[in-house]
């Protein structure tokens, strides 16, 4: 009898490694501590199985259990996010490129990249303005909604039309999508072989989006995106990590 093959656009799956992962996931969007009530009410799990996953979470440093009996993420779970945001091999240049645009008198810069049908926000740097949106390293946001979000997808689904002008200008612009009272602008980084790696967001108060300073911001943003991407792309070729000033390269 022929053996059916597993499909490349199958990828095997093991139900009990789902079932610790949605438990972990719970900490993305609770403030921790959580309860044991609370991660069986998200997961749909019954506790003793929460429990006896939690107990190898807690082994490995994942998961710690409070004095009051909820749980937090472990120290392990701080390494393993600092080893994902380090393999870009780009975050020396991103921060730098960051504080740079601020410097340079922009809005708050923010890195972001894709996380399945969402972004996240890797970078942040605050402008030196009283007034701020509220960004934060760690924020997970929508992709239908924002620059930044429109640049992960115009870049990523290159087969919707929608996006074919955020395409051929290379920046994306929103006007109180995520948030009523804010506006954005935002550019993609590329890789080798024109491979999406982020999108640098520029974000603030709308009123201060006038005619004059988005162009302006625009201008700054596309030099800032170009030379990360510049950096990217001759590391990919070297098969070095990367970690030069954004400004050696402009």
């Amino acid at each position: 009898m022929a053996v059916k093959k597993q499909s490349i656009q199958e990828p095997l799956k093991v139900a009990a490694l789902e079932r610790a992962l949605s438990i972990l996931q719970v900490f993305e969007t609770e403030p921790a501590p959580v309860t044991l009530a609370r991660l069986s009410e998200a997961t749909g799990l019954y506790k003793s199985t929460i429990l006896r996953l939690l107990g190898s979470f807690e082994g490995f440093g994942y998961i710690r259990r409070t004095s009051e009996g909820a749980y937090a993420p472990g120290p392990a779970a701080f390494r393993l996010g600092m080893a994902y945001k380090t393999s870009f091999h780009l975050d020396a240049a991103i921060d730098a490129a960051l504080r740079q645009l601020v410097a340079e008198g922009t809005e708050s810069a923010s890195f972001h990249v894709l996380d399945g049908n969402r972004r996240l926000c890797t970078f942040r740097v605050n402008s030196g303005h009283s007034t701020l949106d509220t960004i934060n390293v760690g924020d997970i946001l929508p992709l239908d909604r924002g620059a930044a979000g429109k640049i992960l997808r115009a870049f990523t689904d290159r087969a919707d039309p929608g996006m074919d002008k955020i395409r051929r200008q290379g920046y994306a612009y929103s006007d109180g999508e995520r948030d009523p009272s804010c506006a954005a602008l935002a550019a993609p980084v590329f890789g080798l072989d024109h491979e999406l790696i982020g999108a640098v967001s520029l974000s603030g108060p709308r009123e201060r989006f006038t005619k004059k300073t988005i162009e302006r911001m625009t201008k700054l943003l596309l030099e800032a995106t170009g030379g990360l991407s510049q950096l990217a792309i001759e590391g990919a070729r070297k098969k070095v990590p990367l970690g030069l000033p954004i400004a050696s390269v402009r």
